[in-house]
């Protein structure tokens, strides 16, 4: 009974604390295809591709949406016409650069190790390296699910005969169910996983280099926290783990983790998610030795 309280808490606490990030980033997602064009959002955007993107991935500074919220969007941002490379950027940028994920990193480490300013820094780098592999795919469709695809399409010119108000209220509704049905999923798995891993265990294996930053990126993908908040989970290893270790999973949670996962399967495919996490893995991995090396 006992594991399944505890199952029941993490699953729960997982969904109570995404859903008022979901439901204020399908509202965000609503009224930006219903009233921003998408001449409007091209004009504002630089031409560069390297630029606008760079731009794009510091949108979250503006948006301070966990990163559940920022995948409806993103979607939103497709939909008007955003591609898909420069929509990514801007979801997998915007949990790092949030300004709250900032300041309660700030809190919680302050300068020390250099852990603030490789987070920063290295989710902005991440963010645009995937984004530059997505934009070399000539047609970017193919990132993309057919069901999104065809949610893209249809949004063009099928909406003339109704009302705003209407309009934003079923958006906001169909958005709404598609964003929950994985996130509660995910949490489930979640949930399950982080009752089964002893966290005793875990420990004794803090102080090797690369044991260290797999076990931090292991806990990243499974233990689902928001970003706001996941610096707060992170300190309690960070007695026993090395710096690089606690980077890695502050860079590679908001990105990848379970719940993260499930809510990008409503947009990319397989091969789609599949290159993010492989990216994100190998890149915080990287990132992680490189602080190791410097502060230790």
């Amino acid at each position: 009974m006992t594991s399944f309280q505890d199952f029941f808490i993490l699953a729960t606490s997982i969904i109570v604390g995404s859903a008022p990030f979901i439901l204020l980033g399908t509202l965000l997602s609503v009224l930006l295809q219903n009233y921003a064009s998408q001449s409007f959002l091209l004009k504002i955007l630089p031409k560069h591709s390297h630029t606008r993107r760079f731009v794009l991935s510091l949108f979250g500074i503006l948006l301070p949406v966990c990163e559940c919220g920022n995948v409806p969007l993103a979607r939103g941002l497709v939909v008007r016409g955003i591609s898909p490379a420069d929509a990514t950027v801007f979801l997998l940028a915007a949990p790092i650069v949030n300004p709250i994920t900032i300041v309660t990193t700030y809190q919680v480490f302050g300068w020390e190790n250099g852990i603030l300013i490789a987070r920063i820094l290295g989710g902005l780098a991440i963010a645009n390296l995937i984004a530059w592999l997505f934009s070399l795919k000539a047609d970017q469709s193919t990132l993309l699910t057919s069901e999104f695809n065809a949610t893209c399409r249809h949004s063009h010119g099928s909406h003339e005969k109704t009302s705003h108000p209407t309009r934003i209220a079923v958006d906001f509704t169909n958005e709404l169910i598609r964003m929950f049905k994985p996130l509660i999923i995910g949490a489930g798995i979640a949930g399950a996983i982080q009752i089964l891993v002893p966290r005793e265990v875990l420990s004794t294996i803090g102080n090797n280099p690369v044991l260290s930053v797999i076990v931090m990126l292991f806990l990243a993908i499974i233990i689902s926290i928001c970003s706001t908040v996941d610096s707060f989970f992170a300190l309690s290893f960070a007695s026993t783990f090395l710096p690089g270790a606690i980077v890695a999973f502050l860079v590679a949670g908001p990105l990848i983790d379970i719940r993260m996962i499930a809510l990008l399967k409503t947009t990319y495919t397989a091969k789609s998610i599949a290159l993010i996490v492989g990216v994100v893995l190998l890149s915080s991995f990287i990132l992680a030795q490189v602080v190791n090396l410097l502060v230790v």
